[in-house]
């Protein structure tokens, strides 16, 4: 039987340096979309756009129910 090219000692570093790479990638992930999904930090963001579109959408509403109500 041959000796394999690589120590097994190198072998094992690489493992644990993969190991810590993805555990790295993974909590950055969470920490992203953690940061996405934030309501309240969504919310503060786009306040003035979501306060544009309710008035918008309750204006025409109104509009739309008040021609129910009068004669053309």
């Amino acid at each position: 039987m041959s000796a394999p090219s690589t120590p097994t000692y190198e072998l094992e570093l690489r493992a644990v340096e993969q190991r810590k790479r993805l555990h790295d990638s993974v909590s950055e992930l969470k920490t992203q979309v953690r940061d996405k999904l934030d309501v309240q930090k969504n919310a503060r963001e786009h306040l003035l756009a979501a306060s544009g579109i309710a008035s918008v959408m309750a204006l025409l509403a109104g509009y739309g129910i008040a021609g129910l109500f009068t004669r053309h």
